[in-house]
Parts: C-alpha cells; sequence; structure tokens
C-alpha cells in the first residue's frame, strides 16, 4: 500500500495526505487522480516518481536526470544537491510516519477504509511528536 504526502519544511508536519493505493501505482498517477492542489506562488520539492507532472503557480524544484549515455553539467549536479540536501525533511517526515511499525509492515485487515485509517493515525501522532518537540524548547 502506498500514500503522496505533502509536509512542511519549516516544521515538519504533514499538510495534506492522499488516500491508500496499491502499492504498484506510480506515484504520479495516484496525485493526478487526488487532485493535490497547493497555494500559488508555493514551492515544491518533489522526487523524480513525479516526472510530467505539473501544477499551475507551483515552483516545481525536481532533480534533473542525467541524460541517457552522458553527463549533467556541473550547475546540474549541484542543483540536484540543493534539491536533495531539502528533500532530507521530507524523508525524515516519512521516517517519522513509519515509526508506526503498521504502516511498514504488512497490513492484513481486509475491512474497508482501515488502512486509510491507520495511515492517518500515524501522520497525526507524526504531527503531535513534531510538534511537541518545538513546544518543548
Amino acid at each position: 500500500m502506498k500514500n503522496n504526502l505533502v509536509a512542511g519544511l519549516e516544521d515538519m508536519q504533514i499538510k495534506g495526505l492522499s488516500g491508500t493505493h496499491e502499492g504498484k501505482k506510480h506515484d504520479k498517477k495516484i496525485c493526478d487522480e487526488e487532485g493535490i492542489l497547493l497555494p500559488e506562488g508555493s514551492d515544491l520539492y518533489r522526487d523524480t516518481g513525479f516526472q510530467g507532472h505539473e501544477m499551475e503557480g507551483v515552483n516545481i524544484h525536481q532533480p534533473k536526470k542525467k541524460p541517457r549515455g552522458g553527463e549533467l553539467t556541473d550547475e546540474e549536479k549541484e542543483n540536484n544537491r540543493l534539491i536533495s540536501s531539502i528533500r532530507v525533511v521530507v524523508e525524515h517526515v516519512i521516517a517519522g510516519v513509519k515509526r508506526c511499525r503498521i504502516v511498514k509492515d504488512v497490513f492484513r485487515n481486509t475491512l474497508s477504509g482501515y488502512d486509510d485509517d491507520v495511515m492517518e493515525l500515524a501522520c497525526a501522532l507524526h504531527n503531535f511528536r513534531s510538534y511537541q518537540r518545538r513546544v518543548s524548547y
């Protein structure tokens, strides 16, 4: 099973969550079906799994793939490093959700909607943990 998440870089909170889909469905297709929207003028840092997906009024930052049989320029490599260093925050948010083992293990409950409920609860727990860390400082 898989979901798409939208996370904030400053507060490390989950801002949006797609529905749960089968694991073999492509990330871009999930995004197209869900119709996830972002505020105009916002910056979106995403991985290459969303190649070809566009959003109106959003600044999209995505690493450039190396061309077949070619090389990236030094400028393109530096840009990819910068995007990756920012995306690490999003990967940490995903790891925070996966602290709940029920999210990353095989989910065998076949009742309708339970997989969505489990993911929503795991995201809520992550948001609560990250909020408590900010408040306690």
